[in-house]
């Protein structure tokens, strides 16, 4: 199995054995218990069924955990000093790496079953299951400070696949944490989302607040979101443990030319069909073109270039109301008086989050206080 895996492009594949997933389930509760998770209400709905994989599939008596090397072929951090661009994820800058994977994983789980005669299941990330702590049970890495996962072999760019089965394998030895006194990934969080080591705030951190909080982004970290227009690397990239990282070898997830540095003037046009077309293939495309055209309007808000303003003005009238409160508060920071122009259209908006917008950029100020996003 292990060389069918090799040949498929996983880079690791190893074996735990089913049980509680503590202390990485008592993390969780207290993730949930503390309103960290914000708008993930599925969390909270699952958190029995990820404590202890028998609670999702009371036959398995093995979890196979198997590893993707994503690395990025340049800087992740090459872009954030360019506010003429957006910054995208590493991991999205290509395939939705579901699609990737899913189709092999079936083909090994296929193969594992015909040679045990026993079920078997398989998990991308679509189910209740905790894949790092599963990973650090099967030897695969350990979850560091910053609560990802990271491998003394391939650092931090990994995709973890699961395949649950009813056989009973001969399990791997549980790796250990090597984070030390090391707070890399702590430091470099540019919203301050570590509450402490091993816990997230995910109210705080960019990744959320760009993939899956659905409304207006808390205006405290809309400066610090820079031109990151769908997730954020910073804590990955910081890890020192990266040394040992190499390039993914997927042509499918290496990044498209068209997403290593996309420019702001040409995502800030995109109707409902051209984002589509843009992004089909992409995990993009799973947030809709509104909550994207909103991270991007911050991004062109922060870009201090008023060569955007024109394009920022013109989605002032978008259908979207998330979108329109992204371009009243971009459009005042890039050409206020071209804001105070539209003012007595905007006064009569329809939405209060927009009418909230207007009145905190003409003259109103933000709260300097970092507030995390509602849920």
């Amino acid at each position: 199995m292990r060389a069918r895996a090799a040949a498929l492009g996983f880079d690791v594949l190893k074996v735990s054995a089913p049980g509680p997933l503590s202390p990485a389930d008592d993390r969780l509760r207290r993730f949930v218990a503390d309103g960290h998770h914000g708008a993930m209400t599925w969390m909270a709905e699952t958190l029995d069924r990820r404590a202890d994989p028998r609670a999702l599939w009371p036959d398995v008596r093995s979890v196979l955990v198997l590893g993707f090397n994503y690395g990025p072929e340049d800087d992740p951090a090459a872009t954030l000093g360019r506010p003429e661009v957006g910054t995208v994820s590493v991991y999205a800058r290509n395939r939705d790496y579901h699609d990737v994977l899913k189709g092999r994983l079936k083909e090994i789980a296929d193969l594992l079953a015909r040679e045990t005669q026993a079920d078997v299941k398989v998990f991308v990330d679509t189910a209740p299951v905790m894949e790092k702590p599963l990973a650090q049970k099967a030897g695969v890495g350990w979850q560091g400070k910053h609560t990802n996962l990271v491998s003394r072999d391939l650092g931090s760019w990994l995709f973890l696949g699961t395949i649950f089965s009813a056989a009973a394998l001969v399990p791997d030895a549980p790796e250990t944490d090597h984070c030390g006194s090391c707070r890399a990934c702590l430091d470099a969080c540019p919203t301050d989302a570590f509450p402490a080591p091993y816990r997230l705030d995910a109210r705080r951190c960019i990744s959320y607040l760009t993939i899956e909080h659905p409304g207006p982004i808390p205006a405290a970290f809309r400066a610090p979101m820079g031109n990151r227009i769908y997730g954020c690397d910073d804590c990955l990239d910081a890890c020192p443990w990266n040394k040992f990282a190499v390039v993914a070898r997927e042509a499918k997830l290496q990044a498209r030319d068209d997403l290593k540095a996309p420019r702001l003037a040409d995502l800030l046009v995109l109707d409902d069909a051209g984002f589509r077309a843009r992004f089909s293939g992409s995990p993009i495309k799973r947030i809709g073109r509104d909550r994207f055209l909103r991270n991007v309007l911050i991004a062109a808000g922060n870009s201090g270039l008023p060569a955007l303003a024109a394009a920022v003005a013109a989605l002032v009238a978008d259908p979207a109301p998330v979108v329109r409160g992204a371009a009243v508060w971009a459009l005042a920071r890039l050409a206020p008086n071209r804001l105070a122009a539209l003012a007595d259209p905007l006064r009569a908006d329809p939405d209060p989050d927009v009418r909230a917008e207007l009145e905190a950029a003409l003259g109103q100020p933000e709260t300097p206080v970092c507030k995390p996003a509602s849920a």
